[in-house]
């Protein structure tokens, strides 16, 4: 159910974000608090996110991998929103999608 009652149209939801998401991946830089998150979409296309920490006792690998999703899920939003503009463009895009 839509935060926003009363909107009608196709959209993007966290939902419909989280499950286009197929698999991912983290990765931390030896020697560096980079860590770089690797999202694999249902399509086979890959997105990616990163974070880092200004000093090195403050890292945390938990909140690298966090943070670093979060970054590279962000991304998708706009992805998923130039689909659903197109969708809705070409006409293919109905209602009933969420």
């Amino acid at each position: 159910m839509s935060k926003f009652p009363g909107k009608t149209a196709p959209t993007c939801t966290p939902e419909s974000i989280e499950a286009v998401i197929k698999a991912k991946q983290f990765h931390i830089f030896p020697g560096t608090t980079l860590t770089v998150c690797l999202l694999t979409l249902q399509n086979g296309f890959t997105v990616t996110g990163e974070s880092a920490c200004a000093s090195p006792e403050n890292f945390n690998k938990e909140e690298g991998e966090h943070y670093s999703y979060e970054q590279a899920k962000n991304k998708i939003w706009m992805l998923e929103g130039y689909l659903l503009k197109h969708l809705l463009y070409t006409g293919e895009a109905t209602a009933g999608i969420a």
